[in-house]
């Protein structure tokens, strides 16, 4: 190479350095990928297919064919209420800074009406310098907060007022739900300091919506002829449709959870497969040895017990651990549902408590051991299995004393208020009718 032009490109070098120098000072803009952004998206409307209609339909499918109009609109309603109320206040106060102490506990109103939110915005991910639009995080986020009041619906199925169930939606979002969702995951929550780990809802989801379903069940009563008429689902076709919606839209639930497009998501999705499959067989096994015959509604209630209980590890666990999870899940709600439920004697008539809140309970403790690296998960830091367990305790319990202790509260409000029951002559008649003076079948 000749001297000039030797002395001519390291002369621009120079001046290229010198300019970059005031940018290389500064933290790099993040950086806002495609296809990140479109797999949040994607996510986001995966999400909403599990609530309606998958969540809908599986509900639908298991009440009575003269309340079967009912859940459809009640599960419909409520991510509707959930949907409006969140883009007014419910994200500015799960994911923003609160003031203080409180902070700790509950965000501020420095977003509420999404005040300075816009197509420009940006939300981070996981990976340091890599954003996605603030309007997708927000738009995913909403789902997560509209399907777990529609899953508290049916605890209390087939028995409760439509006007109640909207009141109590609204105030058990702002009072429960919102500051769960901040503790666990905004970066000043008090749980998600702690070091608690929930890749995808264990507890802000499915304790949180288990516990408040229980307390509702016993609240509200049994339906008539509880334990004495037979109470059948009417149709394990639609349940059937449903079930598999929500496994669908699951993957969204979890994979979207990662928030880029990249290993981590492709890892949570294989777990949302090999989970909800060892469920679903191990609990068909358990109905199998116990009354004799596996059944449909066997296999899909725990294939649902394995989604839940994989939430919380989903991106954390190796699928090997993620298949034990399942398995673990399917015996152990099997046996809730089955065993528990009848001893205590309380009318949670879809098993939200069963499913929702036992598998929650058992995924959220058991990620504590499947994210281990010795055990090939993908906990980060310096692991230990113990510690990490004992965090995801006190996460679980923090969880059910907040909804236990303020969704009882909330029932007792909206029982002075408008009433949590419909009559027993409207019971008898069916929701369909008597609350909404329509008909889900013409026969």
């Amino acid at each position: 190479m000749n001297r000039r032009l030797f002395a001519t490109l390291l002369g621009g070098a120079g001046l290229t350095l010198l300019a970059l120098t005031p940018a290389l000072a500064q933290d790099a803009a993040p950086t806002v990928n495609k296809g990140d952004t479109a797999w949040m998206l994607i996510s986001t409307v995966l999400v909403i297919l599990m609530t309606i209609p998958g969540l809908a339909l599986f509900y639908g499918g298991l009440v009575r064919t003269k309340n079967m109009l009912s859940l459809l609109t009640q599960v419909f309603a409520v991510f509707s209420l959930v949907s409006i109320l969140w883009v007014t206040y419910g994200y500015s106060l799960a994911f923003t800074s609160g003031p203080g102490a409180i902070g700790a506990i509950i965000g501020g109103l420095g977003k509420a009406f999404l005040a300075g939110v816009t197509n420009e915005t940006t939300a981070d991910t996981f990976t340091k310098g890599v954003a996605i639009p603030e309007m997708a995080f927000l738009a995913f986020q909403l789902t997560f907060a509209a399907i777990t009041p529609a899953l508290i619906v049916g605890a209390f199925a087939e028995r409760m007022k439509f006007g109640a169930i909207l009141l109590f939606t609204g105030l058990w979002l702002t009072f429960v739900y919102l500051p769960i969702a901040h503790m666990v995951w905004f970066s000043e929550g008090y749980l998600f300091a702690l070091g608690a780990l929930d890749f995808a809802g264990g507890t802000v989801v499915h304790i949180n919506s288990g516990v408040a379903g229980l307390v509702g069940a016993i609240l509200v009563g049994k339906r008539i002829g509880y334990g004495r008429d037979l109470l059948a689902p009417h149709s394990l076709t639609l349940t059937f449709v449903g079930a598999c919606l929500l496994w669908v839209g699951w993957f969204g639930f979890n994979a979207g959870s990662n928030l880029e497009a990249t290993g981590g998501a492709a890892l949570a999705l294989l777990n949302t497969i090999v989970a909800p499959a060892a469920a679903g067989l191990a609990w068909m096994a358990a109905e199998a040895f116990t009354k004799g015959k596996p059944s449909l509604l066997g296999i899909a209630s725990g294939a649902v017990a394995g989604l839940v209980a994989i939430t919380p590890a989903a991106g954390l666990a190796g699928p090997m651990g993620s298949i034990v999870l399942g398995l673990v899940a399917g015996v152990v709600c099997f046996y809730a549902v089955t065993g528990v439920k009848n001893a205590l004697g309380y009318d949670d008539a879809l098993d939200v408590f069963g499913i929702h809140g036992v598998g929650g309970i058992v995924g959220a403790i058991g990620t504590g051991i499947v994210a281990a690296p010795s055990l090939g998960g993908y906990g980060v830091g310096e692991y230990t299995i113990g510690g990490q367990v004992w965090t995801q305790i006190i996460a679980v319990v923090v969880t059910i004393l907040w909804t236990g202790i303020g969704s009882l509260i909330l029932y007792k409000i909206v029982d002075g208020v408008v009433g949590l029951r419909i009559t027993p002559e409207a019971e008898r008649e069916g929701l369909d009718l008597a609350e909404h003076g329509e008909r889900a079948y013409n026969y």
